[in-house]
């Protein structure tokens, strides 16, 4: 039997307060929010309700009225699933997270829309739905489910109970001076707490270009902010309680610190996860990542062990799960630290392809292209994935690469540019402060190098110009013995 929202509502706040009468004045600030109804109303809505559990007003064996004061939910409950608490209910998290996140894209409410445009208000959360769809890691609730939730200020906990959405996204759409504007907010509905918003205008003749930057926009942002929120519950939780998905989350958030000891803390996440979840692609993904790292960066004593090790990682997670963007993209990238730059653009282009909003997806690819010396493709691969990701965890590699790239193409003032910027940049490893050294070396900044250096010998003591040539074996031999001569005069 289908509800209306507010019956729904209604409903379960009735059931999940079952040891208590509920007052009208409770169900109105529920309800309506607190907006001033009459006792008609509230009448109305208990009928929905009765009707909804096969109760009626004369034998009240469900939904008893307490006359002159409230209602109270007097039927036997069984429950078969914990439910999900009201926001309010929850003191402070408690690591309760299961499985993968799941999200409910709603309706976007239209403000001073004509006809002919309000039609964008579901739209675009339709594109929004289709374009998530890649995204293996997010359950995305069904069009048909989500759209029935059309309140201009919907009930989260409703939305969350009703359709076991974990996170809620919601947006208003304004026509203004002949352009439009859409302001979206990403809530997590177990505390009602907005974790990502923005506001983005475009000429209402710009319509098309507005829904592109919209959904790309928004599906790069979730890759991003759901990660750092699921990780953030999850850190305040004993290990003991987190299931498989919570452990992947954890572990992304030590894996982007570039460092040997979250590195270590991000495998033993994963690890878990796969002990939990034998079959859980991304989690053997993850192992890939730090594999990859291990060798990339020598974080550990054997090199050659963690470079087999990323291949055979990303090989488990494709024979789960051929699809995933991120066992794609692991996968292509192990291919970089055996050289073989073709095969790591063919993975890291069906990575792209499976995800056309994949941010660091681009980026790799455009590494690679550096590695071979194609300025044209390197600048177009970093250029989409900075639109697409502008607060990457990787944002210290866009701009590393560019800063390469420039290197080899002659242009030491605009390198030195760039690789301060990348150095500089949070996350950045000491491979990115070698290529800072270089660049201000060659544009004929000495004191920036020299400081650069420091840092670098800060972070790896013992780093070489080995080390930054195994990471960037690049094809250019004339570029290459400059930056390598550079490295050198500098002590590496």
């Amino acid at each position: 039997m289908r509800l209306e929202p507010q019956v729904l509502t209604l409903l379960v706040h009735l059931v999940r307060n079952r040891d208590r009468m509920v007052t009208k004045d409770e169900i109105v600030a529920e309800v309506w929010q607190g907006r001033a109804v009459s006792d008609a109303s509230i009448s109305s809505r208990i009928r929905s309700a009765r009707r909804a559990v096969d109760d009626n007003g004369e034998g009240q064996t469900i939904i008893r009225t307490v006359h002159g004061r409230g209602f109270r939910f007097v039927a036997e409950v069984v429950e078969t699933q914990p439910a999900q608490p009201a926001a309010r209910e929850i003191a402070q998290p408690k690591g309760t997270l299961a499985g993968r996140p799941s999200i409910a894209i709603l309706p976007f409410r239209a403000l001073a829309m004509a006809p002919d445009l309000a039609i964008l208000a579901e739209a675009i959360p339709c594109e929004i739905i289709q374009a998530l769809s890649c995204m293996r890691w997010l359950a995305v609730i069904a069009r048909g489910s989500s759209f029935r939730f059309r309140d201009p200020e919907p009930n989260l906990d409703l939305v969350a109970t009703a359709l076991g959405a974990r996170y809620v996204l919601t947006g208003i759409i304004e026509a203004r001076n002949r352009s439009l504007a859409v302001t979206l907010e990403l809530s997590d509905s177990s505390k009602n707490e907005v974790i990502w918003g923005d506001r983005l205008v475009a000429q209402i003749d710009n319509i098309d270009d507005l829904r592109f930057q919209i959904v790309t926009h928004l599906v790069t942002a979730l890759e991003v902010y759901i990660p750092l929120n699921e990780a953030r519950v999850a850190q305040m939780a004993g290990i003991e309680t987190l299931d498989a998905w919570a452990n992947y989350h954890l572990g992304l958030q030590h894996l982007y610190r570039f460092t040997g000891d979250d590195n270590l803390r991000a495998k033993g996440c994963f690890e878990r996860a796969v002990t939990l979840d034998p079959q859980f692609a991304r989690a053997h993904a993850g192992l890939s990542f730090t594999s990859f790292l291990e060798a990339f960066l020598h974080l550990g004593p054997d090199v050659p062990a963690a470079t087999l090790a990323a291949r055979r990682h990303a090989e488990r997670g494709l024979e789960l799960d051929p699809l995933d963007p991120f066992t794609n993209f692991t996968m292509g990238r192990s291919f970089w630290l055996t050289h073989e730059l073709g095969s790591a653009a063919g993975w890291l282009d069906r990575a792209t392809t499976l995800n056309p909003n994949y941010a660091q997806g681009f980026y790799s690819s455009a590494l690679t292209s550096m590695l071979a010396g194609d300025a044209a493709a390197t600048e177009a691969g970093l250029d989409i994935a900075l639109q697409l990701s502008p607060l990457d965890p990787l944002l210290y590699g866009f701009h590393g690469v560019r800063a390469q790239m420039l290197m080899q193409t002659g242009n030491y003032p605009s390198a030195a540019r760039w690789g301060d910027k990348a150095a500089s940049t949070p996350g950045a490893h000491y491979l990115i402060a070698m290529i800072a050294v270089a660049a201000n070396g060659l544009a004929g900044r000495r004191d920036q190098a020299a400081r650069w250096r420091q840092e670098v010998r800060r972070r790896k003591a013992d780093a070489t110009t080995a080390h930054y040539l195994a990471a960037f074996p690049t094809q250019d031999t004339a570029s290459r013995s400059l930056i390598v001569a550079e490295l050198r005069r500098h002590g590496f």
